[in-house]
C-alpha cells in the first residue's frame, strides 16, 4: 500500500508540475526529494546515480559537508547587505579566487549570481574596453564567436546563438556579433579585424555535445588575440572548476585567457554564484552606476564560494576528474559499435552519440532513468554524461554497465 501511495504522489507531483509551470525544460519523470555525494532518492524512494551534476554546478556532488557548513554557518550571521555596502566574506572571496585563477597579483573580480549574468557582464566590460583602452571607435565594437555555442538565454546571448530553438521568435536581435565555425582556427584569425574587441568560446562546447576544440586550436586563439590585441574570453562556466580534470579546461592547452567567466559548480550546488575574472587594465574600465546586480556576491553565495574555492586548491577534485574520466571514456569507449557512434569530451565529462536507428538521445534517457541513471541528451542523438567529481570508481562502472543493458536492449 505506501507503494501504491507513493507511487501516487510522484504521479500527482509531476502532473502539479506540468500544470503549473511554463513549459521552458521537458524534464525526465522523476521527482528527486533527496540527494547526498552523487547518488538522489525520489519521493518514491527509489535511488539513482546523477550522472548530470546539475549541468556541472553540482561538481562537489549534493550536499557536501564541507559546502553545508559553511552555507549554515553564514546562514546564522547575515545572508545580504547588497553591494550598497561592504560585508567581512566579499574581499575574502574575491582575492581568494583570484589566486585559484593564476591570472596574478593584478587580478580582479567581479561577483554576479547566473552564467548568462557572467557572460553578459563580459560583452559589457569588453566592448567599453574596446572604445576606451584599444581605441575603437562608439557602437561599432564586434564580438567573436563559434557556431553552436552555448552561452545562456537572455535576449543578448540568444543573438548570436545558432541554435533556432533558442533563438527563433525572440528577435529583433543584438548586433556586434561575428560567428564562425568552432574549431576553425583559420576562420577565426580571417574574421578578426580593426572593430574586433574580443573572442568569447566555450573551452569545451556543452550543449553542443560536449565538443572538444582540435589539439593547438586555443593556443592559436590566444596567439591571435595576442597579436591584434584582442580579449579572449573564456567560458568556463560548465568546463571549469575540476569538470576536466584541471581546474580550468584552458590549462589542457597551457592557456590562460584575459577574462575568465565562472557560475555553475562556483555556488556549490547550494547557491547560484557567478564571477568574472580579469587584469584590472580590463575589468577596471567599469565605473560605480555602469553595472550591477543586487545578489552579487551577497555574503551567503560569498562565504559558500569560498568554500568551494577552498576545495579546490587541495586539487583532490581535479584528480578525480582525471582518474574518474578516465575510467568513465575507456568504458564508454568500449560500446562504440555497440550502439554507439561516437565519444567526446575530457575528464568527468562525455557527449556520447547513439546510432538513431536504435534509439533517440531521449528515449536512451528515460530508459537509464528506470535502470537508475539520470543523464541528459541533446540535439537528437547525443547523451551527455557529466557525474559528480564524487563519484566512485565502482559508481562509474556501474552507471556504464547499465547503459551497456539499455542499448543491447
Amino acid at each position: 500500500m505506501t507503494s501504491i501511495m507513493e507511487h501516487l504522489a510522484s504521479t500527482a507531483a509531476i502532473a502539479e508540475a506540468e500544470r503549473w509551470t511554463a513549459h521552458n525544460y521537458h524534464p525526465l519523470p522523476v521527482v528527486i526529494a533527496e540527494g547526498s555525494g552523487a547518488w538522489v532518492t525520489d519521493i518514491e524512494g527509489n535511488r539513482y546515480l546523477d550522472c548530470l551534476a546539475g549541468y556541472s554546478a553540482l561538481n562537489f556532488g549534493h550536499r557536501h559537508p564541507t559546502l553545508i557548513s559553511a552555507a549554515q554557518e553564514q546562514l546564522n550571521r547575515v545572508t545580504l547587505t547588497s553591494r550598497a555596502f561592504l560585508h567581512d566574506q566579499f574581499g575574502p572571496f574575491c582575492r581568494e579566487l583570484a589566486e585559484l585563477s593564476g591570472l596574478g597579483d593584478d587580478a580582479m573580480v567581479l561577483p554576479m549570481n547566473t552564467g548568462a549574468e557572467a557572460v553578459e557582464t563580459a560583452i559589457k566590460v569588453a566592448r567599453k574596453w574596446g572604445y576606451k583602452t584599444k581605441g575603437v571607435p562608439r557602437d561599432e565594437a564586434t564580438i567573436i564567436v563559434a557556431a553552436n555555442n552555448f552561452h545562456g538565454r537572455t535576449t543578448t546571448i540568444i543573438s548570436f546563438s545558432t541554435d533556432p530553438e533558442a533563438r527563433a521568435d525572440f528577435g529583433p536581435y543584438t548586433p556586434g556579433f561575428v560567428i564562425v565555425p568552432y574549431g576553425d582556427l583559420d576562420a577565426l584569425t580571417d574574421a578578426i579585424d580593426a572593430s574586433t574587441v574580443a573572442v568569447l568560446l566555450e573551452p569545451i562546447q556543452g550543449e553542443a555535445g560536449v565538443l572538444v576544440p582540435p589539439d593547438g586550436y586555443l593556443a592559436g586563439v590566444r596567439e591571435a588575440c595576442t597579436r591584434h590585441n584582442v580579449l579572449f574570453i573564456a567560458d568556463e562556466i560548465q568546463s571549469g572548476l575540476g569538470r576536466t580534470g584541471a581546474t580550468f579546461a584552458v590549462e589542457h592547452e597551457g592557456v590562460t585567457p584575459d577574462m575568465y567567466l565562472l557560475g555553475k559548480a562556483l555556488g556549490g550546488g547550494i547557491v547560484p554564484v557567478s564571477a568574472v575574472l580579469a587584469r584590472s587594465d580590463v575589468l577596471g574600465v567599469l565605473r560605480p552606476g555602469e553595472h550591477g546586480s543586487t545578489f552579487g556576491g551577497n555574503p551567503l553565495a560569498c562565504a559558500v564560494a569560498r568554500a568551494v574555492v577552498g576545495l579546490l586548491r587541495t586539487g583532490e577534485f581535479q584528480r578525480a576528474g582525471r582518474d574518474r574520466g578516465d575510467v568513465l571514456h575507456r568504458r564508454l569507449n568500449g560500446l562504440v559499435g555497440h550502439g554507439v557512434t561516437a565519444v567526446r569530451g575530457r575528464g568527468l565529462w562525455a557527449g556520447v552519440d547513439i546510432d538513431p536507428a536504435l534509439m533517440t538521445g531521449r528515449q536512451a534517457c528515460e530508459r537509464l532513468l528506470r535502470a537508475g541513471v539520470l543523464v541528459k541528451d541533446t540535439h537528437g542523438s547525443t547523451v551527455r554524461f557529466a557525474p559528480p567529481l564524487v563519484v566512485s570508481d565502482d559508481d562509474v562502472n556501474w552507471a556504464v554497465d547499465r547503459f551497456a543493458d539499455v542499448l543491447a536492449g
